[in-house]
């Protein structure tokens, strides 16, 4: 469990701007211009179109973007009734996870009012304000005649999460938990202990999903709720059992679910073990459960568990649902949120527990391989996926079940537009996944037995990216693959020791002593060689057995390229080679040459760079607009590396005409043109934004790209080798696993797009 201290807690409220969220402009404010827009006069004309239609709010206001998270503090947390004001920092902290998960923008409301009627009168009248309205932490049952009353009377979305939002999730989790363990919803044996309105309607929402009320079993504080009862509300009693039990050790026994939102350390050990075979326990009590992990886990090896804490598996968490069920009714403008749209984002979120885990939530939960089963019956919080299945699937189910107002029609335009909205989708990296799969190429992998590799190598192959062939040690590989729980993708493994590959040695060895053996190499130096993992996955390329070699990944830079330089030779006619990164961020897409190779490069070495570079960047269907960087602009100093930047560009400029090329200059007049056309409006750049840089030196290119990844926000693909002759990439040591599976989808890129053809330089 994260630890932290009460000091730690309120620091984190209180430092900086105190609270968690604040409202930012989103348009121009900076002049009188914009400021006659923004107000006066200029804000009486989308008033006066609002006057002609409502809907036109949507258009020229952030209303169908905005929620209301609404409270009365009654019951907060664990804290229970501790009034509006306090339960502030609970309101911010929703509108925060709205706002990170699914760009939702929201106005936490506190209503220091515990009358429901008064309550409901004081919503309804702000509710003009909202496209939607997030009831919270609002007591039992007050909540149900509250939430109930304002979804009739208004026509945007109200949703008390309380209630709904932990049905949603551990619905989620109960359709997988039941299919793990071969059980049939309506067959379940339910006890639900705690009443209050997550249990409620936690129980409801089973039923929609297919569990017959005969087999709830509900506890409150009182115990069991049966026909015998004379206190219990109208909400409880739907679910009272003509029964004579009364405690939960009694109702237990059998049960294939026990779920539980009451309190800590209810569920004994005992209990557990009096529970039907293949048992699911979801206890929900926060921050203690019902009953530990440990302890559920050492009463029977049979369980399915659940919390809704982080610390251990299958977290039931209802920021998997909230913020893009709201996404989804918002975009359609739907009138509510009913049983449909919770449904479908349920089902949604139970099928994205099947799919394969990216490497990027592996890595936020500091494990290796996330996989559907008893212990990942749920997604993680982390899951970038969310937002692009369930606001789809609850917009969906909006349409089809008549409450939509602004019908998608282009769902994956859809999902492209959410995906930008949360920073996730990138036009060129979308695309070039794109290409790889339109025609496979067999890409052989070396350094196989790293994990890393494996993992990658799985990943590439069930996303149809190549056909992968991984070089290495064979019993290494497997018991990797079995020791790791990858799964064999039935991928074929080449190890050099196997005597069957002493053919394919003795022809690779051949071919190799003829290239080299005017360069120091003997026959048997040659058949020693060639048994290196290296030049085995070149060899391969060079003699036809596969389309392109992704290399380097437990090995020094140098060291696994001189293999390739050796056997595949370079594609230019000065025999020039260099490494170039592709950088992504919010401002686009950038090429960073050189960031491996040439340590102090010559004039000509500069001005070969540039060219391979640009040749590259044109292979992604972009027109490279290149700038030459340095310490210095246009001749301000004469000494060191901008001299030989300078002499480039003068070339460049006179042997290369059309090129967009200009420099030496310092990088902020690269990237700022504004500044750069009113200082150097001689630019040959002009008003065009560079989207190429070429540094001086390898010191230089190498720092700056690692800076970008570190603390600049981008990601990075690279680095891909340039002057090679043949599809071949190395790849830096330690690469992660998208890292690898970028660079595998750069080399069947390559690949697609081989030519013998030596390019004059």
């Amino acid at each position: 469990m994260t630890t932290f201290t009460t000091e730690d807690a309120l620091r984190y409220h209180e430092q900086g701007k105190p609270g968690k969220i604040e409202v930012v402009p989103t348009t121009a404010y900076s002049t009188q211009y914009d400021l006659s827009l923004a107000y006066s006069p200029g804000v009486a004309e989308p008033c006066k179109e609002i006057v002609k239609d409502p809907a036109n709010a949507g258009k020229y206001t952030a209303k169908n973007n905005l929620v209301g998270v609404i409270s009365n503090g009654t019951a907060v947390l664990g804290l229970g009734d501790i009034g509006a004001l306090a339960g502030k920092p609970v309101m911010e902290g929703k509108g925060l996870l709205f706002k990170v998960f699914a760009d939702v923008d929201v106005f936490d409301i506190e209503v220091d009012e515990k009358d429901p009627k008064k309550f409901i009168q004081i919503v309804k009248a702000i509710s003009p304000t909202f496209g939607g309205i997030n009831l919270e932490d609002i007591k039992s049952p007050e909540c149900f005649e509250i939430e109930e009353t304002l979804k009739k009377e208004l026509d945007i979305p109200v949703f008390h999460d309380d209630q709904h939002g932990t049905a949603i999730i551990s619905g989620a989790g109960l359709l997988n938990a039941a299919e793990v363990v071969g059980k049939k919803l309506d067959s379940l044996r339910i006890v639900v202990n705690g009443a209050g309105a997550s249990g409620i309607m936690c129980a409801k929402f089973y039923i929609s999903l297919g569990v017959k009320v005969e087999n709830i079993y509900m506890l409150d504080s009182k115990g069991l709720i049966t026909k015998k009862r004379t206190d219990l509300n109208v909400f409880k009693t739907f679910f009272a059992q003509d029964s004579d039990m009364e405690t939960l050790e009694e109702v237990i026994k059998g049960a294939d679910l026990f779920l539980g939102l009451s309190k800590g350390n209810v569920l004994t050990k005992k209990m557990v073990k009096s529970m039907a075979i293949n048992p699911i326990v979801f206890a929900m009590a926060n921050p203690v459960p019902e009953i530990s992990f440990e302890d559920a886990q050492a009463a029977r090896n049979d369980i399915i568990f659940a919390t809704g804490r982080s610390d251990y598996p299958n977290q039931i968490n209802n920021v998997l649902g909230f913020p893009f069920i709201f996404r989804g009714a918002l975009d359609v403008s739907a009138t509510c949120i009913n049983e449909e749209m919770k449904r479908a984002a349920a089902y949604s979120i139970a099928e994205l527990a099947k799919q394969e885990v990216p490497e990027i939530v592996n890595a936020a939960y500091n494990s290796k391989n996330l996989k559907f089963g008893r212990d990942y019956i749920i997604p993680k919080p982390l899951d970038p996926r969310l937002i692009t299945l369930v606001a789809p699937a609850v917009a969906k189910a909006a349409m089809e079940s008549g409450v939509a107002r602004k019908p998608i029609t282009d769902w994956e335009a859809y999902k492209v537009q959410l995906m930008k909205k949360m920073g996730t989708y990138n036009k060129l990296t979308n695309g070039i996944y794109t290409r790889a799969k339109q025609q496979l190429k067999t890409i052989v992998i070396s350094d196989a037995e790293d994990y890393n590799v494996i993992k990658a190598v799985q990943m590439i192959k069930n996303q149809g990216i190549a056909d992968p062939i991984l070089i290495g040690n064979r019993g290494k590989i497997e018991a990797n693959i079995r020791e790791n729980y990858v799964g064999s993708c039935d991928i074929p493994i080449i190890d050099v020791n196997d005597l069957i590959e002493t053919k394919r040695l003795e022809r690779y060895a051949q071919i190799l002593f003829a290239k080299r053996q005017r360069k120091g190499t003997n026959l048997y130096e040659a058949r020693d060689m060639v048994k290196d993992i290296h030049y085995f996955g070149a060899m391969m390329v060079e003699a036809g057995d596969a389309d392109g070699f992704l290399t380097g990944q437990t090995t020094k830079y140098s060291e696994a390229l001189r293999p390739a330089l050796q056997i595949c030779g370079t594609n230019n006619s000065l025999k020039h080679i260099a490494g170039m990164y592709v950088v992504m961020n919010k401002k686009g897409t950038f090429f960073f040459s050189d960031t491996t190779i040439n340590h102090t490069p010559s004039t000509r070495t500069l001005i070969d760079t540039a060219l391979l570079t640009a040749n590259e960047v044109r292979k992604f269907n972009i027109e490279p607009v290149v700038s030459m960087v340095s310490y210095s602009n246009f001749g301000s100093t004469r000494a060191g590396s901008p001299i030989r930047v300078k002499e480039a560009v003068e070339y460049l400029h006179k042997e290369y005409p059309n090129l967009l090329l200009d420099g030496e200059m310092q990088a902020n007049y690269a990237f700022n043109k504004e500044l750069r056309m009113q200082k150097f409006p001689f630019s040959k750049l002009g008003d065009r934004d560079v989207n190429t840089i070429i540094f001086p030196n390898l010191s230089s290119g190498n720092i700056a790209y690692k800076m970008m990844m570190e603390i600049g926000g981008s990601n990075i693909i690279g680095p891909i080798l340039l002057g090679i002759k043949k599809p071949i990439n190395v790849l830096q040591m330690g690469a992660s696993v998208r890292e690898i599976v970028d660079m595998a989808v750069i080399t069947a890129i390559k690949a697609q797009t081989y030519s013998d053809e030596i390019m004059e330089l």
